[in-house]
């Protein structure tokens, strides 16, 4: 049975991989023999400088879900270089690396560092966190999505993955702009921006007062943008969104997606990722596929 994938010029041995900033301490978490089986890893979101994040409450459940507001707490790239990524490379599964810049420029400087790193496949840009302001929303604009991955494009020695909003009119205008620009995949989506109030106390629940929705309260939602997306553009797609089970992760790869990635399912079944795997596998074979593509976009109708 062949599982292998390919995202710009990287393979990977299966389409399964975990979402950023839902595995960010390995050996902690997960038996590495089973770690071993996924296609790729994907560490929470690297910055150019040390973020300490948003402040408490962060995380909170939802009805089918949960709403973080997390805001990238980071050790800063140079930090992650040092402490954080031997210890995943180690793993022996590829990395995708999740950078988000707050400028042009330190996106440009997140590249240049990762570009001299050897353990790494991907750069996946996170253009898409709704817990950081205005400013952090590259994937609201089609000409600022594309300005930014043509810049990166020249100096990147990596295949750049653009991770986009559900928050916007259009997503495929979004994906257009991103593959006009050059990047080699897409990754979506990211949360939902969404709010829960303490009735009690008459505030919101958070901290940072609104949030990330994730789960599979959103998994509709995502479907359907994927498969709206994947119509509109050639270049791959990495779909997320309340992804738990093999089911759920079928749906995407029916859909169009080559690739899925289980986020919020891991802090409650670490060993989500394996499970999907494995059911995709079976699914394959009940249905006599001996090839990943004959269930890519195999959607009837």
């Amino acid at each position: 049975m062949n599982l292998e994938v390919n995202i710009g010029k990287c393979k990977f041995k299966n389409p399964v991989t975990v979402a950023s900033g839902t595995f960010g301490h390995a050996e902690k978490y997960y038996n590495l023999g089973e770690v071993k089986k996924l296609g790729a890893i994907v560490p929470k979101t690297v910055t150019l400088r040390a973020q300490e994040g948003n402040l408490p409450p962060r995380i909170i459940e939802t009805p089918a879900g949960m709403l973080n507001a997390i805001g990238i707490e980071n050790p800063g790239a140079d930090g992650f270089i040092k402490n954080k990524l031997p210890a995943f490379a180690k793993i022996g599964v590829p990395l995708i690396i999740s950078i988000l810049g707050h400028t042009t420029g330190e996106f440009r400087e997140l590249v240049e560092k990762f570009n001299e790193c050897k353990s790494i496949e991907a750069l996946e840009l996170n253009l898409s966190c709704p817990n950081l302001g205005k400013k952090s929303l590259v994937a609201q604009d089609p000409h600022a999505t594309e300005h930014l991955i043509k810049e990166l494009k020249k100096i990147s020695k990596l295949p750049i993955i653009a991770k986009l909003s559900p928050n916007v009119t259009d997503i495929t205008t979004i994906a257009q702009a991103a593959e006009n620009g050059g990047a080699d995949a897409l990754s979506l989506i990211n949360t939902l921006t969404a709010m829960v109030i303490d009735v009690h106390k008459r505030t919101s629940a958070l901290g940072n007062f609104t949030g990330g929705l994730s789960g599979p309260a959103i998994r509709p939602v995502a479907v359907h943008m994927v498969y709206q997306t994947v119509k509109k553009v050639k270049i791959p797609v990495i779909a997320m969104g309340g992804i738990a089970k093999a089911n759920d992760a079928l749906e995407y790869l029916i859909a169009g997606a080559s690739m899925v990635a289980v986020g919020t399912a891991n802090f409650v079944n670490p060993k989500a990722p394996v499970e999907v795997l494995q059911g995709i596998e079976e699914y394959m074979k009940k249905h006599k596929m001996n090839n990943i593509k004959q269930l890519i976009g195999s959607l009837q109708g």
